[in-house]
């Protein structure tokens, strides 16, 4: 599935989610008020909270915190590509990389990429799915990058 428009979260289970398909989950536009709510609470970094100081930084303005850029994507993630009858949480993910500084006013799409939907051995009513993120701005330039884990139902037999 590769189109521009965000893909539909519906009733998929492990099976559907087919390796190399790719989905777009859609954009969020990044405000300096949510940077700066979001890290004085969690990521209180000069960089993150204070405009002026972040003028004469390391990054030449006010940027968003990592944490806040993944919480993003988790959001979207949650919404298009998670589907509500099948998702039993997540071991964890790999290889997460902030790649690029997020700054007041970008627009952040995300693309997930399915690599791999493998029944479970031991519990044959899930499996785990293995899945490829990137954010980018409206640059095009990747600004997060991972790979996370999902533990997924497989459809159920009775549900024809």
């Amino acid at each position: 599935m590769n189109s521009d428009a965000p893909t539909v979260r519906c009733d998929r289970y492990l099976e559907d989610y087919r390796p190399g398909e790719s989905h777009d989950c859609g954009s969020v536009t990044v405000t300096e008020e949510e940077i700066v709510e979001f890290a004085t609470r969690f990521d209180p970094q000069f960089f993150h909270v204070d405009p002026e100081a972040a003028a004469d930084g390391p990054f030449g303005g006010l940027i968003a915190s990592g944490w806040h850029t993944t919480a993003l994507m988790m959001r979207l993630y949650a919404d298009h590509y998670l589907s509500p009858v099948a998702s039993l949480g997540g071991p964890g993910v790999d290889e997460l990389r902030w790649t690029a500084p997020v700054r007041p006013g970008d627009t952040l799409r995300l693309r997930v990429t399915v690599l791999e939907a493998r029944p479970s051995r031991s519990k044959p009513d899930r499996g785990i799915l293995r899945s490829r993120v990137e954010m980018t701005n409206q640059r095009q330039e990747t600004v997060l990058r991972l790979t996370v884990l999902n533990m997924l139902r497989v459809r159920p037999a009775d549900s024809g």
